[in-house]
């Protein structure tokens, strides 16, 4: 046999050989003797949880290995988040969290990480769309009421951020941007105190996911809604107006979910993962369950989550880039 031919063989024997391997790899994933981790870098009972349950309890149900769910909460995430990035790259180890993670670094000077090169994102989950309210001690009604009143008395308003860096904080930097309304931000540790004082009236407006001020804006002697920030009327809410509506077109933000594994996981693992998120958020039970929790579940392709999650890093670096955000 002829040297060329030699090397040709070797080739394509070493090329079937690690067709093989990968093979191998994808149906051996996961082992029934072998536990997949989904850790949530927050405590119990946050959507990011609610979601990484979920996904656990579909892997379980689907290749019957054991699934087990860790709270790592500590450091605003970062904590969860480095123990995954740490982790072999074999799909044991997977990590369920929100928008937070993808902006971390902008926001944290010990976030010494890239999202997107040192994980491998592997699907969004859900979304739960913003929406702005205003406490309801104050008289404006309207959008455009609103900003004439902040910028005829702006000593009179705040601006409630739940936690600095959210998908809350990117959308207000954009309103006020967008208006030229010269209200002050109060940063808050967490949604429910913020909510509080808007209730009482120590805060006068305030954006945030929907599961978590579409239930107060119930009882609209406490708190008005002003709108939605999605492109069409959600199903999650079809009274509220859309942002555009209110008076601010193209005003499009979410809080979204997903699911990360370490940098390096065998991409047909990530592929037999992706899938199984998009069959489970396609699943009219957990439809039912999730829009009834005001979250929109999301089934998409690898790619086109990757896609999603570039233009967030992209706009949220710019917004807080444009209000000299310093990292703490």
């Amino acid at each position: 046999m002829k040297r060329r031919d030699v090397i040709k063989a070797a080739a394509g024997a070493a090329a079937l050989a690690a067709f093989g391997t990968r093979a191998q790899a994808q149906a051996a994933w996961p082992a029934k003797d072998k536990t997949v981790k989904v850790i949530v870098p927050w405590p119990p009972g946050a959507a990011n949880d609610a979601l990484g349950r979920l996904i656990a309890e579909r892997i379980r149900a689907k290749f019957g290995c054991t699934t087990v769910v860790e709270n790592r909460a500590g450091g605003a995430g970062l904590l969860g988040t480095r123990s995954v990035i740490q982790a072999e790259p074999d799909g044991y180890t997977l990590l369920a969290s929100a928008f937070n993670t993808a902006v971390m670094p902008m926001v944290l000077k010990a976030a010494d990480f890239n999202p997107e090169v040192d994980l491998e994102f592997v699907g969004r989950t859900a979304v739960a769309p913003l929406v702005c309210v205003m406490s309801a001690a104050m008289p404006q009604k309207t959008l455009g009421e609103i900003v004439a009143a902040a910028k005829a008395n702006p000593s009179k308003w705040n601006f409630a951020i739940s936690s600095m860096g959210s998908a809350g904080h990117l959308a207000t930097i954009e309103f006020l941007r967008r208006t030229g309304a010269p209200i002050p931000m109060v940063p808050y540790k967490g949604t429910v105190p913020a909510l509080q004082d808007i209730m009482g009236g120590a805060v006068q407006l305030l954006i945030d996911p929907s599961f978590a001020l579409l239930p107060a804006a119930k009882d609209p002697s406490k708190v008005r809604t002003i709108g939605i920030a999605t492109p069409k009327r959600s199903v999650l809410a079809p009274d509220v107006p859309t942002m555009a509506e209110a008076g601010l077109p193209g005003f499009e933000f979410y809080s979204w979910y997903g699911i990360w594994a370490p940098k390096g996981t065998p991409r047909e693992i990530q592929s037999s993962i992706n899938t199984l998120i998009q069959q489970t958020m396609r699943d009219p039970e957990v439809v039912k369950r999730l829009t009834g929790s005001l979250l929109e579940p999301v089934a998409e392709s690898i790619e086109d989550s990757r896609k999603f999650i570039r233009s967030e890093v992209v706009r949220g670096g710019e917004l807080l880039k444009s209000v000299n955000f310093e990292r703490s």
